[in-house]
């Protein structure tokens, strides 16, 4: 019987080959680990002999301190005295440097506050003409003046320099140190220069405000905002003659007589 198609060929057989690989971690990790063998007479051959003599980690620390005590005893003992030849003596200041400057420094840093600079005056010290300059200066420095120095001022409370107070004045409106310092000179120039002026006499009868001393004190309560300490107590002195009452013996005489 012949067929009536032709008959197709038969397509190959498909085979499927997968390769497994392993890494040596892999290879190794069901294995069990063997030490390798040492021999304990050669170590001990290279360890230092344990003599027992080591201290604890406290006990170096102290050590450590003790060393750095007489470090700086040895400089005591032999680099200050060779200070001795920088020595001078203490010069108070006088009348022709009446100007004490403070300024702040941060060890280098940059900061705003070191082109600052602060001058504290002992206005007896300034050179003033008479004691009606002196009361001018005052007025003319304003809330600047204080009766004692300023803590930070390094001025001592002397009764000479303290006869007629202090006054204070900063400023740091400038970017360089030197600026700001030649405002302040330019500015205590010219206070001596309006306080001298012979011309006016106003400024006699004027008295001195102290509401900023009066404020400080508030601040600090330290007893002496409470009424009546602190040299604020009121007394007849205080008050015009003229609104103080007569007295009866002044007013018994101007009756009689206008009878």
């Amino acid at each position: 019987m012949h067929l009536l198609l032709p008959c197709r060929r038969c397509p190959p057989p498909v085979t499927i080959a997968r390769q497994f690989h392993s890494t040596t971690q892999v290879s190794m990790r069901g294995r069990p680990f063997k030490a390798p063998k040492v021999d304990h007479e050669d170590m001990e051959q290279h360890l230092e002999p344990d003599l027992g003599l080591d201290a604890p980690v406290a006990e170096h620390l102290m050590y450590r301190q003790q060393r750095q005590t007489l470090n700086y005893m040895r400089l005591m003992e032999h680099e200050v005295p060779k200070l001795v030849a920088f020595r001078k003596p203490f010069i108070p200041p006088t009348s022709s440097t009446p100007l004490v400057i403070r300024s702040v420094d941060f060890a280098g840093e940059q900061h705003p506050l070191t082109a600052k600079r602060t001058v504290v005056i002992p206005i007896a010290h300034l050179p003033l003409r008479n004691e009606v300059a002196i009361q001018r200066a005052k007025l003319l420095a304003g809330v600047r003046w204080t009766p004692d120095p300023p803590r930070d001022s390094g001025i001592p409370a002397d009764e000479d320099v303290a006869k007629h107070g202090f006054i204070k004045i900063s400023c740091e409106d400038f970017p360089r140190a030197n600026m700001n310092l030649k405002w302040i000179s330019d500015t205590v120039d010219k206070l001596v220069r309006e306080a001298n002026i012979e011309d006016e006499t106003l400024y006699e009868r004027l008295p001195l405000d102290t509401r900023h001393l009066d404020a400080k004190m508030r601040k600090a309560r330290k007893g002496d905002h409470v009424r009546g300490r602190g040299g604020l107590r009121p007394s007849l002195k205080d008050f015009p003659a003229d609104w103080l009452p007569k007295r009866q013996q002044d007013v018994i005489p101007s009756i009689l007589t206008s009878q």
